[in-house]
């Protein structure tokens, strides 16, 4: 494992419409998979290190996102925990424009390098994927917003077409939301012990849901829409996470090595 530079405590891999920091240091980081470069912010008191998951100027597609680099750049930052932001579509009649806190997940992706450690086994525990105590802060933070919000588990699917009504028949069965770019993520943050949650905005109805056609132009326009409320609902986030972690997360990679 490269060596860490204590940089930031807490970061956030930023979906669709996390695209300026004006605001922000721009700090570029080395990684085995490629360059990553993360803006520093304090927010809340605490320094926070933003990763555009798409980059800036020409928007890269969520099967060709470089999740082992933007996930090992976030260690290497010295962060510990990390909050996601994802674009979702409901599988069960969720208001556009309101938001998902994700309790599990089902992976339906296929060519995604999915590990760290290609070259032994690790058998991570994801029992628990998402961090109860960033969960519990996002909770806080949405009820202090006002915004309207539920629990559910997330269906990933490769992309970058959207599902299927079949496909969307067949999934509304095991879970809640459907999205592209929640794994391997979350796995990989498992690998490294960080703490890792997910707010998820729901930006349509998923396929066969509504009787209109899926645009990618209506997830950007939810979005911005709502990218003030997003970035409230954040702060207030980090500003609840507590200091010092009493979750079970740094724990998830002990006695998973053979």
């Amino acid at each position: 494992m490269d060596t860490v530079d204590e940089v930031a405590e807490i970061a956030v891999l930023g979906g669709v419409g996390f695209s300026s920091y004006s605001d922000c240091e721009s700090h570029p980081v080395k990684t085995p998979y490629g360059g990553v470069t993360a803006y520093i912010s304090t927010i809340k008191g605490r320094r926070v290190a933003i990763i555009p998951r798409h980059a800036e100027e020409i928007h890269i597609p969520p099967h060709r996102v470089n999740y082992r680099a933007n996930v090992w750049a976030v260690h290497s930052l010295g962060v510990k925990r990390v909050i996601s932001t994802n674009s979702v579509g409901s599988m069960r009649g969720h208001p556009i424009g309101s938001f998902v806190v994700l309790d599990d997940f089902i992976d339906f992706t296929c060519s995604r390098p999915s590990t760290f450690y290609d070259d032994k086994t690790v058998h991570v525990d994801v029992t628990e994927p998402y961090c109860p105590e960033i969960k519990a802060a996002l909770r806080y933070a949405l009820e202090k917003q006002g915004a309207s919000y539920a629990e559910g588990v997330y269906a990933c699917t490769e992309g970058p077409r959207f599902e299927t009504r079949a496909e969307i028949r067949m999934m509304s069965q095991f879970a809640d939301v459907v999205g592209m770019t929640g794994v391997p993520e979350v796995v990989l943050a498992k690998e490294l012990s960080l703490c890792y949650s997910s707010l998820a905005i729901v930006t349509n109805q998923a396929c066969g849901m509504a009787t209109q056609k899926l645009t990618a132009d209506e997830v950007s326009d939810v979005v911005g829409k709502a990218q003030d409320s997003i970035f409230e609902i954040l702060s207030d986030a980090i500003g609840k996470i507590p200091e010092t972690r009493n979750c079970m997360c740094r724990f998830a990679k002990e006695g998973a090595c053979l």
